[in-house]
């Protein structure tokens, strides 16, 4: 009988073959778990960028976020009627308590007076972005939901008060991709541990790319903010593309025996962006090529101004560098955020002066440079405060009415939208929900908010929910 070649299940395996088979076992089980996301496969890589829904005026953000909740009517909402009435009791719908009840009003403690051609009233607060007014587009008849700042700040950030929804800046990245393959598409400088917290910066349900990728945190130096785990002390770049190439040789070995290989491909891909990312980033992050002149602009060097600065900075440099969505967080880690005064409301020129140089450099150096035109900065707080007093010095919560101001990216230059009542205690005239400005900026940025949308569980979510028009009258 002729002698029959043995079953091919039962032929002998080299050990160079087994330890290949093994290694290759191993690397497709860690694969899988990268590849769950059904999402990267159908786009490639997740921040490439995307086509928008109609013509853009911006290409990126800028949110410069005050957290506490300044008070407008000591900053830029001039109420002639708080001096006039200062020490009355007046009728006065609490936030809080959900009652009308008497309240005393107070004064503010600084002087307004107009700036620039448009003549907006600005208080000696904020007299460097003052400078600056004829650029700006400001929104006088804000609202928003939450009274307390957990909840508050939650709906800026997301659209939702309690659940876990998108971040604004993991909605704009997954609707745009980002223009920069090098560097994340959202990334949020110090941002606060508490009030949200994560949830701030957060992908929710979206897929994982579009999550906000946190550099430094209140409480440490901006000096040490860097993108972690970027750099390989240990290791060349010559070895770790050698190493990554082996990696990845092995992966595409994955890519034959995979059904949905464009799965693996996505992976491999996002490999290489860490690698890339790598290069890219300690450039990006280091001050030190600065001119002394930017610098001084910035009011970095000064105590007072100095941390808040090199935020400010590193903002323009990551717009230069077109970073889809980069927020700014004045803010600290402590239980009580830094603009929360409910008592000694002369603490708001602590905070001013901290933040008016570095955003009015900011604003400066985005303009000298052609930035600001597709740049669009945003700076608020979560709602404003009362007219009247809490305790003897301070303004308690008010989300019925309070100020924002926009600059570049398409709204128009010293214009002022929208108004609250004579004292500032709730927007009367073109009020603006905090939906409606998630619309607007998105319509800004090319997106039709009730287009952008994912479905989950069989519902088509979306940043506004069911609510938000685009207020049209601030566009340029």
């Amino acid at each position: 009988m002729k002698h029959q070649p043995a079953s091919p299940a039962f032929l002998p395996t080299s050990r160079r073959d087994l330890l290949r088979g093994v290694a290759c076992g191993f690397g497709s089980l860690a694969m899988a778990g990268l590849c769950q996301n059904k999402s990267w496969a159908a786009t490639g890589s997740p921040l490439a960028p995307k086509p928008t829904h109609h013509p853009a005026r911006a290409k990126r953000v800028i949110f410069v976020f005050m957290q506490g909740g300044p008070s407008h009517v000591d900053t830029f909402d001039h109420k002639p009627m708080l001096a006039k009435h200062d020490g009355e009791k007046i009728d006065f719908f609490n936030a809080r308590s959900r009652v009308v009840r008497k309240e005393p009003v107070m004064k503010s403690p600084w002087k307004f007076r107009p700036y620039g051609e448009c003549g907006h009233m600005c208080s000696e607060l904020f007299p460097e972005i003052a400078q600056h007014v004829d650029d700006l587009c400001f929104i006088h008849s804000m609202q928003t939901e939450g009274v307390a700042h957990g909840p508050a700040t939650l709906f800026l950030h997301t659209g939702a008060t309690n659940l876990i929804r998108p971040s604004v800046g993991a909605w704009v990245t997954y609707g745009l991709g980002t223009a920069n393959q090098s560097l994340p598409g959202f990334i949020t400088i110090n941002p606060p541990p508490t009030k949200g917290g994560p949830r701030n910066y957060s992908n929710a349900f979206l897929p994982s790319a579009y999550q906000g990728t946190a550099i430094g945190r209140p409480g440490v130096s901006i000096r040490e903010a860097r993108i972690r785990n970027t750099e390989n002390p240990q290791r060349s770049l010559a070895e770790q593309r050698e190493q990554l190439d082996l990696l990845q040789a092995m992966n595409r070995l994955q890519l034959d025996r995979r059904a949905h290989a464009e799965e693996l491909e996505s992976v491999i891909e996002s490999y290489e962006l860490a690698f890339r990312m790598q290069m890219e980033a300690p450039g990006v992050f280091d001050l030190s090529d600065e001119p002394a002149e930017t610098l001084a602009q910035y009011g970095i060097g000064e105590k007072a101004t100095d941390e808040f600065g090199r935020q400010c900075l590193l903002a323009r440099r990551l717009a230069e560098a077109d970073v889809r969505y980069i927020q700014i967080n004045y803010s600290d880690n402590g239980a009580t955020p830094r603009w929360d005064q409910h008592s000694k409301i002369q603490q708001h020129a602590v905070h001013a002066k901290a933040t008016d140089k570095p955003v009015a450099g900011l604003l400066a150096d985005l303009k000298r440079r052609g930035l600001l035109e597709d740049t669009l900065v945003w700076w608020g707080g979560e709602f404003g405060r009362t007219p009247f007093t809490q305790g003897n010095d301070g303004r308690d919560h008010n989300p019925k009415g309070f100020t924002v101001w926009l600059a570049g990216g398409g709204v128009k230059r010293g214009f002022a939208h929208g108004a609250t009542d004579e004292f500032g205690d709730s927007a009367v005239e073109n009020r603006v929900h905090m939906h409606d400005l998630h619309a607007t900026v998105l319509h800004l940025l090319g997106m039709d908010h009730e287009r952008l949308t994912y479905r989950l569980a069989g519902r088509d979510f979306r940043l506004t929910d069911i609510a938000g028009r685009v207020v049209n009258e601030l566009f340029a």
